[in-house]
């Protein structure tokens, strides 16, 4: 009996032990796509007035944890019974981020003004209704649920030739820490403004603190526009790297040119190409209705 249990102790060790080292890989090849991640939902996750941005990032949040709970199980099938199926999710999720890219860019260069005109209207009504809100918020979980499938799929080509218990243990760990670690950041990135006030307001007129109260809060817009270009910019990097590592002939059609630089362009074209088709229906419907 003695035995039996020191030998079951033993392989839930040895499990363990197999594990760390899977995850330590895992995260570390999914490191790349955890920053885009990061750049993107930060982006996602403000424009939302003071009250309202820590609530916001909470419904976020359980709908990244509802995400990874959908595409786990749903990657594990794909790839037991289906393996083909998955880098064309992949690449028609690709699509959807490279249009979110792009369609960004398409409005800074072109509805800039009317942007800033509105800006103060948007954040009432944001404020006044709740619908509103509730849009934002789900863009920003339809977004993390394109890029949560691409961290599983990374974290699970990691460990295929490993036991089905390796993993599956691996690739939720690199799911939580996927979703705590982005959104925890994310939470004290926008929180700085308050730290920063708290700090002043508690410094009882010592200089360092008082210093360090308003660099955060003076650095938090800085660090939200940053994020605006940033999220775009990283949008447009992983569309474009989901195309180049998916579909090989674009590599035959341009085997000299940089794999950054590849990806951008890759990125760009197939977004804009998406932005027109979106476009083209939206009038036609609009035609129709009329």
């Amino acid at each position: 009996m003695a035995s039996s249990i020191f030998a079951l102790l033993d392989d839930i060790a040895a499990l363990m032990d197999d594990v760390a080292v899977t995850s330590k890989i895992a995260t570390k090849q999914t490191a790349g796509i955890l920053g885009d991640d990061l750049a993107v939902n930060a982006e996602k996750a403000t424009g939302f007035l003071s009250s309202r941005e820590l609530p916001v990032l909470w419904a976020i949040t359980k709908g990244s944890f509802l995400n990874k709970l959908i595409i786990i199980p749903l990657i594990f099938v794909l790839n037991f019974f289906l393996p083909l199926a998955i880098p064309i999710i992949l690449v028609l999720g690709g699509v959807y981020l490279a249009y979110e890219g792009v369609e960004k860019i398409v409005e800074f260069l072109f509805h800039r003004h009317d942007k800033k005109e509105n800006i103060i209207e948007e954040l009432e009504k944001t404020e006044n209704d709740p619908e509103d809100e509730k849009t934002k918020v789900k863009a920003a979980i339809t977004t993390d649920f394109i890029l949560s499938l691409e961290i599983v799929i990374i974290a699970l080509s990691t460990v295929l030739n490993k036991p089905f218990t390796i993993q599956l243990i691996t690739v939720f760990i690199v799911s939580i820490i996927a979703t705590v670690g982005v959104y925890g950041l994310v939470a004290l990135i926008v929180r700085m403004d308050d730290l920063g006030y708290r700090l002043i307001r508690f410094s009882k007129g010592k200089k360092f603190f008082t210093a360090v109260g308003n660099l955060l809060v003076k650095a938090l817009p800085l660090i939200i526009r940053s994020f605006s270009v940033i999220g775009t910019i990283a949008l447009i990097l992983v569309s474009g790297g989901i195309f180049v590592h998916n579909i090989h002939q674009i590599h035959e059609f341009f085997p000299t040119m940089p794999s950054l630089l590849l990806e951008v362009l890759t990125g760009l074209a197939v977004g804009l190409i998406a932005v027109l088709v979106v476009t083209f229906v939206k009038k036609i419907i609009t035609l129709i209705k009329k």
